[in-house]
């Protein structure tokens, strides 16, 4: 097995990216052989080989939504990086190029499609980014996480397999007691897992700072990720009312012990977040991000929305009502009961083997011929 993966960007892109390489890796131990093909001075030229893997860099970039001298510069950076991601791909000679989204991955599919190799893209939102919009045209497959995206790709090319979750993040069996211990927990107290994303949620940290005496008078425990911009405001918020009930983290790496232990969990809707969310099975509340790309944070959370598995607060409303409907929620239990069991109803446990599964179709219908 020979394969080129391309994208990222975003760790929304990147994580997937490596869990595919992952399950190619595993499958065929020591006969993979596998490029990563990113855009230099973002995060994945440093991510991918901390993963293992190495990368090849491209200058390519997206379009300014302003009016800017460096849109100039696009359509020859567009031609640059299709010229050098041909000469990579010819190089290589991979049995596959697969796409996830994000600039470097346009370039090199359309390289790739043009030269008769098997391609296949993952889109991971419920509202695919432009650059897969565009590919989608070419490529042979495109992998999913939703329903309904026949809106946007060719329903013939389309194959529902989910997102790529961290096996270590969602199993959170037996836990709860390590986690207890680890987080410095009272096992007789409800326990709100709040996170944001590893930069934060001004608006989250904001509706969760402004309110610690709810949580105090109520006896509710929080795991608090503020990421870092905000760590320091939290923390001296925290000292100044005096309480062991709220936790707070810059970054929080033991996810899973947070999961395990969290009885409800405040989060913003990007896509690998939820599918995360989605097997953990917890009542959720989603406060998607209003400043991505097409709203997809809205869209994504809206797919959970309209089967009841989740409760949507608006980023811009949630100062004024976050805490109302936390409230309501923890007070409900045949509520937190619904939510739990439709959320965990959409969860896919095994989306890195079944995209495996249609890399491999490809492949050998590509040498039938």
């Amino acid at each position: 097995m020979k394969a080129i993966i391309s994208g990222g960007g975003s760790g929304g892109h990147i994580f997937p990216a490596v869990a595919i390489a992952n399950a190619i890796k595993v499958k065929y131990n020591n006969d993979a052989d596998i490029l990563f093909i990113g855009a230099k001075g973002k995060m994945e030229m440093e991510k991918v080989p901390q993963a293992g893997y190495e990368i090849e860099g491209l200058w390519i970039s997206g379009l300014q939504r302003r009016l800017t001298w460096k849109n100039l510069l696009f359509p020859f950076k567009v031609i640059y990086s299709t010229i050098k991601a041909r000469t990579i791909i010819k190089d290589f000679k991979p049995d596959i190029v697969i796409g996830v989204g994000g600039f470097a991955s346009g370039p090199t599919l359309q390289a790739a499609s043009k030269l008769k190799i098997p391609t296949l893209i993952q889109e991971q939102n419920s509202y695919p980014g432009i650059t897969n919009k565009i590919l989608a045209k070419n490529v042979s497959k495109i992998c999913v996480a939703y329903d309904n995206m026949n809106r946007w790709f060719d329903e013939k090319k389309i194959c529902f397999t989910g997102n790529p979750v961290r096996k270590n993040i969602v199993d959170i069996e037996n836990k709860r007691e390590k986690a207890l211990s680890h987080f410095a927990l009272n096992s007789d107290k409800r326990t709100v897992l709040v996170v944001g994303g590893s930069l934060g949620a001004l608006t989250i940290n904001e509706s969760i700072g402004n309110n610690l005496n709810y949580f105090i008078d109520n006896n509710i425990q929080v795991i608090w990720q503020t990421g870092k911009n905000y760590f320091t405001n939290a923390k001296e918020k925290t000292q100044i009312v005096n309480t062991d009930n709220i936790k707070v983290f810059e970054f929080i790496y033991e996810m899973d012990l947070a999961y395990s232990v969290a009885d409800i969990i405040i989060s913003r809707a990007g896509a690998i977040a939820i599918s995360e969310l989605c097997v953990i099975g917890k009542p959720t509340i989603l406060i998607p991000s209003p400043n991505v790309a097409e709203d997809h944070q809205t869209k994504n959370a809206m797919a959970l929305i309209e089967k009841n598995a989740a409760i949507l607060v608006k980023d811009i409303l949630s100062r004024e009502i976050l805490i109302t409907e936390l409230d309501n929620l923890i007070n409900n239990k045949a509520l937190q009961e619904s939510l739990s069991k439709n959320i965990i109803e959409l969860g896919v446990k095994d989306a890195d083997t079944r995209i495996l599964k249609i890399i491999e179709e490809l492949i050998v219908a590509n040498k039938k011929g």
